[in-house]
């Protein structure tokens, strides 16, 4: 019980949002005195043994050679929570214009004029749709958004978002680990989609054709929206990076380029795609002059709608049926094409070259990687 008091607490919840999801989510109900005393008990203090300044802008530092360059006070500030780093808004919000004043002054020019949404509870409705501003690098990004609580359901890198069976393993494994699907779901009309809306019908054996919506990406704007979040806070970075490589003439798009890419970048692309749904399933969004659209941290949204005067729509899944469609599904297992990975790994063996978690340092990866293999190109011709 320690572990998940602790794991909400670096989420930045209040205790009464721990207390909340303790007894929605685990069925563990506890006093708020019994809570105060597990938190002093484990040295989880919100206001006393802040971390160091010092050590908080070195942390800082660190995420603004990365994309954490893109993000704002309010998304460091959760991020310095999730690391274990106790210090307040304000701090992170003048270490910010210390070390990244430019920055600041450019992501604050940003405004934008949102439409209205409605929806009707949790898993009333996910929106599906497929983001492709790396894709011309070789990396493709699925993801999927609950309507109501807008917490992010999935978000995949992945070599292709073309083939229907892969799309398909990411609903899959959403509904094997909601233990249920949605009332509807919100796709585009890509073929990519087919196997999806074919499962959320087949889930649903009563359901007519309103259990799948289907119309432009442009129209999908629950999602639609919440890629520009991601482009702010993480894309950006690698967009600029890329192409940056491909003005210096590392990178033509060719074949062994775009499979490169994927072989060397696409594990940390992935890990911050899942450092950035973390931040953003426990933050909170604020109130909005739209009285449909509540404000919240989406994780609680999600796990805990009777808070919010709705129902949650998830509808239990027949383990069977989870099972027929498992079988039609292609999972993720190589980042790249089989025969350039296994070409890679030979290079990696014979070259004594390794693979780290540091941008620049996979970047050296990837033009030694590919200097090897085009000069072996250029031996076979």
């Amino acid at each position: 019980m320690d572990n998940i008091i602790e794991d909400y607490f670096r989420c930045g919840f209040t205790n009464r949002e721990i207390l909340i999801l303790l007894e929605e989510s685990h069925n563990i109900k506890l006093s708020l005195r019994t809570l105060e005393r597990t938190l002093q008990r484990n040295r989880l203090w919100r206001r006393r043994n802040k971390t160091d300044v010092a050590e908080v802008a070195y942390f800082i530092h660190q995420q603004l050679q990365t994309s954490g360059r893109q993000h704002g006070y309010r998304w460091m500030h959760q991020k310095c929570w999730m690391y274990g780093i106790i210090t307040d808004r304000e701090t992170v919000r003048q270490l910010m214009r210390l070390l990244d004043g430019q920055g600041v002054d450019l992501r604050s020019r940003g405004r934008l004029r949102r439409r209205v949404y409605n929806s009707r509870g949790p898993n009333y409705v996910w929106h599906i749709d497929g983001y492709d501003k790396l894709k011309p690098y070789g990396i493709c990004i699925n993801g999927c958004i609950d309507g109501f609580s807008r917490k992010i359901i999935w978000l995949e890198a992945n070599k292709t978002n073309n083939d229907p069976l892969v799309i398909a393993s990411y609903f899959v494994n959403a509904v094997a680990e909601n233990n249920g699907y949605p009332q509807r779901i919100r796709i585009d009309r890509g073929t990519e989609n087919n196997h999806i809306a074919e499962m959320q019908i087949f889930f649903r054996e009563d359901a007519n054709a309103e259990c799948v919506t289907i119309g432009p990406s442009t129209g999908n704007q629950r999602i639609e929206r919440w890629w520009s979040t991601l482009r702010s806070q993480c894309i950006q970075f690698w967009m600029d990076h890329f192409e940056q490589l491909k003005e210096d003439g590392h990178f033509v798009g060719s074949f062994i380029d775009k499979s490169l890419i994927q072989f060397c970048f696409q594990h940390i692309i992935q890990e911050e795609l899942d450092e950035t749904v973390s931040a953003w399933n426990c933050h909170r969004i604020r109130p909005t002059h739209n009285p449909r659209a509540p404000s919240g941290r989406p994780s609680i949204m999600f796990d805990v709608p009777s808070l919010y005067g709705v129902q949650n729509f998830l509808y239990p899944v027949d383990q069977t049926k989870l099972s027929i469609c498992r079988e039609d599904c292609i999972f993720k297992d190589y980042p790249c094409d089989e025969d350039v990975f296994q070409l890679c790994v030979e290079l990696m063996a014979e070259h004594n070259l390794v693979m780290t978690n540091d941008v620049y340092e996979i970047t050296d990866f990837y033009l030694r990687l590919r200097q090897q293999m085009l000069h072996g190109l250029e031996m076979d011709d």
